[in-house]
């Protein structure tokens, strides 16, 4: 039962602005480090993000920028199973902060907590964080970097418990999913594997006239006699 779980704040829409960073550090299924930083994103800061996690400008000034923070941050995740709450979001957060900093990317595997909870809790209306960390009576301060990682770890945890597994990827495994990766030059999505297509059955064969070949209709009539319906073809 060992992984990290992580939470970005950002200061606007840009994914690279990334204001503030929470990790929660699991071992043996016991919370054993917390660490949390506010940074400068050297962005401007939107209305609408400061309505949501009560960051300002005055409060990241003087903080460190992210490549500033990088070389204290990447050990923490280097080789871990990483975790977050919709984890596409705070995944894309930290590879647009590198990509803007031209730092390389570190190596580990990740999971989705919102993806493995739409699978896993299907009785619930929704899936956002604080409606499966009400769900499991887990307190939630929401959207404050340490607590969504905290709270993040805490549904895993449950999820896990749940399942009695001991082990975070081969819980995503029992469930359909394969974990994402981060690499040096890329990475690959959490995600299920694609349904196989069920086989078409061969249509019989007919008696009757061939029917014409779809050059030998008129596009401007189509085969309802009216443009629209070639329109839903293309």
């Amino acid at each position: 039962m060992n992984f990290t779980a992580i939470d970005f704040e950002t200061a606007n829409s840009s994914r690279s602005s990334a204001c503030a960073v929470g990790l929660v550090q699991v071992r043996e299924g016991v919370v054993s480090a917390e660490h949390v930083w506010l940074i400068d994103p050297q962005q401007r800061f939107d209305g609408m993000n400061i309505s949501i996690h009560g960051i300002t400008p005055s409060m990241v000034e003087g903080k460190p920028t992210f490549d500033e923070l990088w070389p204290t941050l990447e050990p923490l995740l280097q080789g871990e199973v990483v975790i977050a709450h919709n984890a596409a979001f705070d995944m894309s957060v930290l590879r647009y902060c590198l990509d803007r900093t031209a730092c390389s990317y570190p190596e580990f595997q990740y999971m989705c907590t919102y993806l493995l909870s739409k699978k896993m809790l299907q009785e619930l209306p929704s899936h956002k964080l604080n409606v499966v960390s009400q769900h499991f009576g887990i307190s939630l301060k929401h959207h404050d970097a340490l607590d969504d990682a905290r709270a993040a770890a805490a549904i895993l945890l449950k999820l896990m418990e749940r399942e009695q597994h001991t082990d975070p990827l081969l819980l995503a495994g029992s469930q359909g999913y394969k974990a994402g990766t981060m690499y040096a030059g890329g990475y690959t999505p959490f995600k299920s594997p694609p349904k196989k297509k069920a086989k078409k059955a061969a249509a019989p064969k007919t008696s009757g006239p061939k029917s014409l070949p779809p050059s030998s209709i008129s596009p401007r009539q189509g085969a309802s006699g009216n443009s629209s319906a070639w329109s839903n073809f293309f």
